[in-house]
């Protein structure tokens, strides 16, 4: 793999400088507008992603870009997936687990991710080989090695149910010492870390996580689909430690 020093540099700067944006709205009365999937977003979410993505075609014009926001742009090889708010819903009531989130995909392989928690000031991040670090500190998943000490994180309980997954997550849920609702990207940063041992999302966009493709697996763990593929185009995710995945997906069969 080339170097990827300058791509991840790169990466950190934009996304603590998108950060810093939001953090002029945050814990402010804005407008709301809602998408037609009923998902929220403000002019913060916009204005943070029009900065990201003219960073990066000043800095790589034959790169492409696949944000939330705007759509795709095509280049050649090289592409930067963007979540200029991850966590619009707590961003837009004041909770501070919100996270600006970019990647950079190397012919279809996440090699470089960057997730920044600008109210919390933390920044994970990760490039392929290289290890994984918050805030300049290298990071480790948990040793938690059986499910009945794991604590289990998701972000919409409801989802499970809307996405067919409801008895898979009331086995994890009874499986594991404790379960609890640490949202969004923050939930995957915590597995990432080592303050969290799984985290599932029944339905989960490539921008949504994508940082975490190689952030995650860099820190030791696996992230990926409920089927136990490496990848973030299978419409849901989970991160975890690499000494729980086979007793999760055990139980994720039934």
């Amino acid at each position: 793999m080339q170097n990827l020093d300058r791509y991840l540099n790169f990466a950190k700067t934009t996304a603590f400088e998108a950060g810093r944006l939001t953090l002029g709205y945050f814990g402010r009365s804005i407008e709301v507008d809602f998408k037609k999937d009923d998902s929220p977003v403000t002019i913060a979410d916009r204005q943070a992603e029009e900065l990201i993505r003219s960073r990066i075609e000043h800095a790589f014009p034959n790169h492409g870009i696949l944000g939330e926001e705007f759509g795709e742009l095509e280049g050649k090889g090289y592409r930067w997936i963007v979540d200029p708010i991850d966590g619009t819903k707590s961003f837009m009531r004041g909770v501070p687990l919100y996270g600006v989130l970019l990647a950079l995909e190397v012919e279809a392989e996440v090699v470089v991710g960057v997730a920044y928690f600008p109210a919390l000031d933390e920044m994970l991040y990760a490039a392929k080989g290289s290890g994984a670090y918050l805030n300049g500190r290298a990071i480790q998943v948990s040793p938690t090695a059986s499910l009945d000490r794991a604590i289990l994180s998701c972000t919409n309980i409801a989802d499970f149910a809307k996405y067919g997954r409801a008895e898979a997550w009331q086995r994890l849920q009874k499986a594991c010492y404790y379960s609890v609702g640490w949202s969004d990207a923050y939930g995957h940063a915590l597995v990432a870390s080592g303050r969290c041992d799984i985290m599932l999302d029944a339905i989960m966009n490539p921008w949504d996580c994508a940082p975490f493709a190689v952030i995650v697996p860099e820190a030791g763990g696996y992230c990926g689909s409920w089927a136990g593929e490496k990848t973030i185009y299978a419409s849901e995710l989970i991160s975890s430690n690499a000494l729980l995945k086979d007793a999760f997906l055990k139980l994720i069969e039934g």
